[in-house]
């Protein structure tokens, strides 16, 4: 399939990109700027010139490919309910042009839409006012128009060699700003995590695989890891002490983060698991923490 990509050159979207063309896939890569275009053209795939701001370019990648995956999102937590509306209205747009046709759209969403006692499974749906649940909202309007949608939910923690501006690296970052590695409480909340290349393993498989329109995956290759084992392990690492926090405390000190580091998001995989055939067998989040992936900078 010749697969139009948005999101293309991000930490997930690079990893996503390699597997779809190691796998006899073509690549149509939506690039905002030369650096983009050179970054695609260099591993393999097309360009497509635009950004997620302009529709008529999205939906002109659209009509040039079989297939879509939307990984893009705007990354600014100073407009974050704004940036989520948005990517509801750019699945809106990538949907309309898809209407009618029989292309396969997967859709990128998040476990941490839930925060709750017990596990989240992949038949569950959120009815947290988060602005994030914008994307599946949209996600379930196009299902419902006939569009061949599925949703694939993203751990908290997509680890791997590149994160720079993921879930860990905010914590190292506060860590090392701060001079404490904190939890709230015990710490003994949970994340889920995942692997970037089993991730990315996981979209193409579900972008091959036959799927029933309003489908949600999870991206999930650990059910959930402890905050306090996280943030001891990156205090080690940096030599700093482990504080526990009281939530007034840790607004303070985390500061926009503050709803991450609270999050409790058991979650399970096994339905993905079963109907993709999906085996996560890249390292663990911990043994990325163990193994310097991290703090190569630090060794």
């Amino acid at each position: 399939m010749k697969v139009f990509v948005t999101g293309a050159t991000g930490f997930v979207g690079t990893a996503v990109v390699q597997e779809l063309l190691n796998n006899g896939h073509q690549v149509l890569g939506l690039a905002r700027s030369e650096e983009s275009v050179n970054k695609l053209i260099e591993a393999g795939a097309a360009a497509h010139r635009g950004d997620l701001t302009d529709f008529e370019s999205l939906k002109s990648g659209v009509s040039h490919s079989d297939a879509v995956i939307h990984l893009g999102f705007v990354h600014d937590f100073t407009r974050f309910e704004e940036m989520c509306k948005l990517d509801g209205q750019v699945i809106e747009a990538i949907g309309k042009a898809l209407e009618g046709t029989e292309k396969p759209f997967l859709i990128t969403s998040g476990t941490a839409l839930f925060s709750k006692q017990g596990v989240t499974v992949e038949t569950d749906r959120s009815v947290n006012p988060h602005p994030r649940i914008a994307t599946e909202n949209a996600a379930d309007s196009l299902a419902a128009k006939g569009v061949k949608v599925a949703v694939i939910r993203l751990s908290p923690s997509v680890h791997g060699k590149g994160d720079v501006i993921g879930f860990v690296p905010t914590l190292i970052r506060i860590a090392k700003e701060k001079g404490i590695s904190a939890i709230i409480h015990k710490g003994h909340n949970f994340w889920p995590a995942v692997h970037k290349l089993d991730a990315a393993k996981l979209y193409r498989l579900a972008l091959e695989k036959p799927f029933e329109s309003g489908t949600k995956y999870h991206a999930v290759g650990e059910q959930g890891i402890q905050l306090k084992d996280i943030s001891t392990e990156i205090a080690e690492k940096l030599g700093l002490p482990v504080v526990s926090l009281t939530e007034q405390e840790a607004a303070e000190h985390f500061g926009w983060f503050t709803h991450f580091v609270q999050l409790n998001n058991l979650t399970s995989s096994e339905q993905t698991k079963a109907a993709l055939g999906w085996k996560p067998q890249h390292p663990t989040l911990m043994e990325d923490l163990k193994s310097g992936v991290y703090f190569s900078k630090l060794q």
